[in-house]
């Protein structure tokens, strides 16, 4: 049984959060718009897929350093 730190299960957690909000954001593009009732880039789209970007971003690091930390606690007997 691997011994993981409480930072795997924020890195994992913060991981998924983003990763689904990357698919809400990818297929409803609009939902600032109408959850916030702005329309900060003025109906171009372009904060909406500068937020992807953002939000691809975050979820591979965050899954990158969940992973870094799942690695390290690997038991000395299977390293």
């Amino acid at each position: 049984m691997r011994n993981v730190r409480r930072r795997f299960w924020v890195d994992s957690v913060a991981a998924v959060v983003t990763g689904v909000m990357l698919v809400v954001t990818a297929l409803w593009p609009d939902w600032i718009e109408r959850v916030f009732a702005v329309d900060p880039d003025g109906g171009s789209g372009e904060l909406e897929w500068l937020l992807v970007a953002a939000l691809a971003l975050a979820t591979v690091l965050l899954g990158l350093l969940a992973r870094a930390e799942w690695v390290r606690a690997q038991p000395a007997s299977a390293a």
